[in-house]
């Protein structure tokens, strides 16, 4: 219920804020979800489902030349839900701390982007089975932004990889290539 009642008091603060873009000094607020399968070895049959909120700021002005010209934000992205779909399903909760986008400039009501990140995601049980409850989850996206709607839509192709970095032996990981969607605004 706690969860419920956080989305809904972001989601009512993205629609009071003013309507922006990627811009120097602007923030970015965002709901996403995104799922896939694994995509090789003993952990391809792995489905992952997650949930996040997002914060990022927006550091620079456009820089570059024309068809890479953008604008670096700062994001850090909170996971509160993620499902493992594995042999003993599983259920967990992480962040992503450290996520480097670049916004690239726009095309009328749209924009590209790409990210790389690098998170944490703890689990009730063991991700994948014998191994770890502690998984370090980095990964990257590309993806396009819609701008100039109440809610600015988001879709993206994701990787995502899940491993404990040794914490533990075996460590197989799970390789994800997942598609996110989500809602977000831009604003000062």
């Amino acid at each position: 219920m706690k969860l419920v009642t956080a989305v809904l008091l972001l989601c009512i603060a993205m629609t009071a804020a003013a309507q922006e873009h990627p811009a120097a000094g602007n923030n970015e607020l965002a709901v996403w979800a995104s799922g896939g399968h694994g995509t090789t070895g003993a952990t391809s049959g792995t489905g992952i489902l997650s949930f996040g909120l997002r914060y990022g700021w927006v550091l620079t002005q456009a820089r570059g030349p024309r068809p890479l010209r953008g604008r670096f934000e700062y994001v850090v992205d909170a996971v509160p839900a993620t499902l493992v779909f594995q042999r003993n399903n599983t259920f967990g909760t992480g962040i992503d701390p450290v996520v480097l986008k670049w916004d690239f400039e726009r095309h009328g009501r749209w924009a590209p982007y790409t990210e790389i990140d690098g998170g944490l995601l703890f689990t009730s049980d063991q991700v994948p089975p014998g191994t770890s409850n502690v998984n370090f989850t980095p990964g990257a996206a590309l993806g396009v932004q819609f701008f100039g709607h109440h809610w600015n839509p988001v879709i993206a192709v994701r990787y995502l990889h899940i491993s404990n970095a040794g914490l533990s032996t075996p460590n197989p990981g799970i390789n994800t290539v997942q598609v996110m969607v989500g809602l977000g605004r831009f604003f000062r």
